[in-house]
């Protein structure tokens, strides 16, 4: 049997600074690109385009409806999604080959290995952190609240593994970091404010402390030295902004 196309389908937003190596990694591999960008004002679009890819430019509606709606504009059933930051080693582009020539699942995860301010992170958690991200849409759909979103197949649908890496530049610079953290704890403390959670002392306390520990004792973060004890320190304190922030958003108004 002849092997099924592969849409290859990517969301933007000002990813001058990655999106070249992502799309350079798809070439002679996917049938298509698309890429859909929420308003760029750097040269995103444009490299994309030198790439031919094909944009098609949306307002950003939140990760899940923006990335169900990416996989909605691919003109073929079997989708690689990936993030601008993301990029396929050789080896990856060989299995997902194989598995186009053969497919056989309603999905299959993607091993992924960050780069942390240039150094491959391997413990504290954040490997083999497997992402479902080859796929056929007609058997799931991307779901999630505001972060944290995930492709689910439909039950009793099976998902394959692959090996081989997909790399992730993540974190070039610890400010990096630091921006991302602020964001991301904006809207999960803003998710768990909408589910109705509150945020108590001891939480905003003992969970910072916590997260600390497992990821950077119990997970093996020091071994991946000064890159994992950053990782640690920075992620308890994200822990800390999402549930200070939680308590402001909850907080009673002061009655005169």
């Amino acid at each position: 049997m002849p092997a099924v196309p592969l849409s290859a389908v990517i969301i933007t937003f000002n990813e001058e600074a990655n999106i070249g190596r992502c799309l350079g990694a798809l070439a002679g591999l996917a049938d298509e690109v698309v890429v859909v960008d929420s308003g760029s004002t750097d040269r995103t679009v444009a490299i994309c385009q030198e790439h031919g890819a094909r944009v098609v430019v949306h307002p950003f509606a939140g990760y899940v409806a923006q990335k169900n709606f990416a996989t909605a504009q691919a003109r073929h059933n079997h989708v690689l999604q990936l993030d601008a930051d993301e990029v396929l080693t050789e080896a990856l582009r060989g299995e997902i080959r194989r598995v186009l020539a053969g497919w056989q699942h309603a999905g299959y995860s993607l091993p992924r290995l960050t780069n942390y301010c240039g150094h491959w992170v391997r413990h504290g958690g954040w490997y083999p952190d497997r992402k479902l991200r080859l796929y056929d849409r007609r058997l799931g759909a991307w779901q999630g609240q505001l972060l944290h979103e995930r492709y689910e197949v439909q039950p009793g649908r099976t998902v394959g593994q692959l090996q081989a890496d997909l790399l992730h530049y993540s974190y070039p610079t610890i400010e990096s970091h630091v921006q991302q953290l602020n964001k991301f704890t904006t809207i999960g403390a803003e998710e768990l404010a909408a589910r109705g959670k509150r945020a108590g002392a001891l939480q905003l306390w003992l969970k910072p402390v916590w997260k600390f520990w497992h990821l950077y004792l119990v997970r093996g973060g020091w071994l991946d030295g000064s890159a994992g004890l950053s990782i640690a320190a920075l992620s308890a304190w994200g822990v800390f902004l999402k549930y200070a922030k939680l308590r402001v958003l909850t907080r009673k108004p002061a009655t005169a």
